[in-house]
Formats: structure tokens, sequence, C-alpha cells
């Protein structure tokens, strides 16, 4: 219950991480135009997926866009960084948060060995 209230209730939390997020959005417009767009499309699709307080997504942004400054101060188009396939650049980016499809992985698996048991399945 603790971490509900870290997460969702602690103010001073809540007011940092808009201003980290504002201050990120500022570094993304400085991006060129094709970063950008790929950025917010990126973002828009991966907070389909996020879990909780989204705190874990914040970081996952912030490593994105270094890595898009960086893509973009070597002079590489943003399909060199992400390749073609982004949906799958961002299946990976998503393995290290939490998202909701993992908390109904974790469901449908604990809710099966809780009915079941943790022993072998009767064949009937």
């Amino acid at each position: 219950m603790s971490d509900f209230f870290d997460n969702y209730f602690n103010i001073r939390k809540i007011i940092e991480s808009k201003r980290e997020y504002k201050r990120q959005m500022v570094r993304v417009e400085a991006l060129p135009k094709d970063y950008r767009y790929v950025f917010k499309k990126i973002q828009s699709h991966m907070w389909m997926f996020a879990a909780g307080s989204g705190y874990d997504m914040m970081k996952i942004h912030y490593d994105l866009i270094e890595l898009f400054e960086e893509g973009a101060a070597n002079g590489k188009s943003v399909l060199e960084i992400t390749g073609e396939d982004v949906a799958a650049f961002c299946d990976e980016l998503l393995r290290s948060a939490k998202t909701y499809t993992e908390n109904w992985r974790e469901k449908l698996n604990r809710d099966i060995l809780n009915n079941i048991g943790n022993g072998a399945v009767n064949n009937h």
C-alpha cells in the first residue's frame, strides 16, 4: 500500500515529474522534424501500454531522447536509429517497463497456477 501512496499521492514527486517531462519535451522540440515526428508517435504508442504511475516510461523517454539527439548529431536519419519496423523498436524499449500486457500475462499465469496448483495438470 505504501508504494501506491508513494507513486500516486506524492505531490512533490508528481510536480517534479511534470517538470522533468517539460524539460524532456523542450529537448524533443529541438530535434529535427523527422525525429520529432517519430518520437511523438513512439511516445503515443508506448503510453498505451504504461502500467501504474508511468514513472518508468519517463526513463525510457529520456533514453530515447538521448539516442535521437546522438543520431541527429551524427547526421543519421531517424530510421537508421529505429529501423523500419518501428513497432519492434518500441517493443524492445518496453521490455524494461512495467506494462499492462505484462500485468495481464502475470494474472493469467497466477490464476491458472492458483486454480490448478503447482503440480501436474490432471488429464481426465
